[in-house]
């Protein structure tokens, strides 16, 4: 099997691309991350990756008069790579239609919910706010519906009475460090697929509409 390319699509600090260079690093991915692409120069994730040795894209969103110039210059930029797969991790734009379907099967999303619960910002707060007595969050494979795609993998973690916003921030951002390279792994390994009629597939198993669930230890 072949080492499977990446490409990590990012604006802030890259701490899910952190995770999934240490997962490679450790022989955990069979795959390599050809280069991480940022809209901001100043993201800390763009160091995480030159310390790393990965090629660092800068593509400003602000120098576009659409998004979709934008998006198109990043599809220029991202297929000289010829990746396998597309993360997007931390990425804070919103993609055009043409973007996610020429990336359709093989773009990967991470959020801050179990969804289809609370998709869009403030989900821990929303979660809390609810009532609820669980959170998570979810790895998804990218559609056109922000947040809405089918799904891959996802971490339900209880909330404590003494949860705040902020410790379930913190609690949620340690399991999307170990779901996100469990995903990549997945389907770098080929165990993971997105199928034509939209089921994700693991090991040849479809998946429930909820996905795989990752149960903390």
């Amino acid at each position: 099997m072949t080492q499977k390319s990446i490409v990590v699509l990012i604006s802030g600090s890259g701490s899910n691309l952190q995770a999934i260079i240490d997962a490679i690093a450790s022989g955990q991915i069979h795959g390599r991350i050809a280069a991480v692409l940022s809209n901001k120069a100043d993201a800390f994730g763009l160091e995480r990756a030159k310390q790393a040795g990965i090629p660092q894209i800068v593509i400003n969103h602000n120098d576009y008069e659409s998004r979709e110039h934008f998006d198109m210059a990043m599809i220029e930029a991202i297929d000289a790579y010829a990746p396998d797969l597309i993360v997007l991790a931390g990425f804070m734009r919103i993609l055009t239609p043409i973007f996610v379907r020429h990336y359709q099967g093989r773009m990967f999303n991470i959020h801050p919910s179990l969804l289809p619960k609370y998709k869009g910002l403030n989900t821990h707060q929303r979660a809390l706010d609810a009532g609820d007595s669980q959170h998570g969050c979810t790895v998804h494979f990218v559609t056109e519906e922000l947040d809405g795609g089918p799904l891959a993998v996802q971490a339900p973690l209880p909330i404590q009475p003494t949860d705040s916003a902020d410790s379930l921030q913190q609690r949620v951002h340690s399991a999307e460090h170990k779901i996100y390279p469990l995903a990549v792994e997945w389907f770098c390994s080929e165990r993971l697929s997105l199928s034509v009629s939209g089921a994700v597939q693991l090991d040849g198993t479809t998946l429930q509409p909820e996905g795989y669930q990752f149960i903390q230890e």
